[in-house]
């Protein structure tokens, strides 16, 4: 399965590089991550509850970051087994800045295979395009907050409105 997007971010290219290489910020932005801990350079350890329809389940499994150029590109390669199923995929970030806006691009690679392959792979896109959509609408709520505020909070509610206003904005600007 392919997945491939654009975000446009308020915020400036190192600021953002610099939240999407934070395990600590990553774990609050990454919809159902539980447990993001790094065990080696640029290597981390996952736990991630997630689903598809009504396939839902505990994913654990590594991360890891490669080909990194701060502020512009890295890869990510993750690999994760749970009850459902697996997940192995690799994707490139690559990030641009204009004015105070930062665009991210993203292409990932993603196989998935036991009970939640099932569902289909037309629900399978729509699930990773709407947590990516949630993930950039947090990251960039972490973005705009300066290092001595304390983390913004990314409740359901809260994310679906910042993720709403988001949309609105790209959907208007457009035409």
């Amino acid at each position: 399965m392919k997945l491939e997007g654009t975000h446009d971010i308020q915020a400036s290219r190192e600021r953002l590089y610099q939240c999407l290489t934070d395990p600590e910020i990553l774990q609050r932005c990454i919809p159902g991550c539980e447990r993001l801990e790094k065990t080696e350079e640029n290597v981390f350890a996952a736990t991630i509850r997630a689903g598809v329809g009504s396939i839902k389940g505990l994913f654990t499994g590594t991360v890891r970051m490669e080909d990194m150029r701060p502020p512009e590109h890295f890869r990510l390669v993750v690999d994760g087994k749970g009850t459902p199923g697996f997940v192995k995929g690799s994707g490139d970030l690559d990030l641009t800045e204009t004015g105070e806006t930062t665009t991210v691009h993203y292409i990932a690679e993603v196989s998935v295979g036991g009970t939640i392959a099932s569902v289909g792979q037309r629900m399978l896109q729509a699930t990773g395009k709407m947590m990516a959509s949630q993930f950039f609408t947090a990251l960039e709520a972490e973005a705009k907050a300066r290092a001595t505020d304390s983390p913004p909070k990314h409740g359901f509610f809260r994310t679906a409105l910042r993720w709403l206003s988001g949309w609105l904005r790209r959907r208007f600007k457009q035409k």
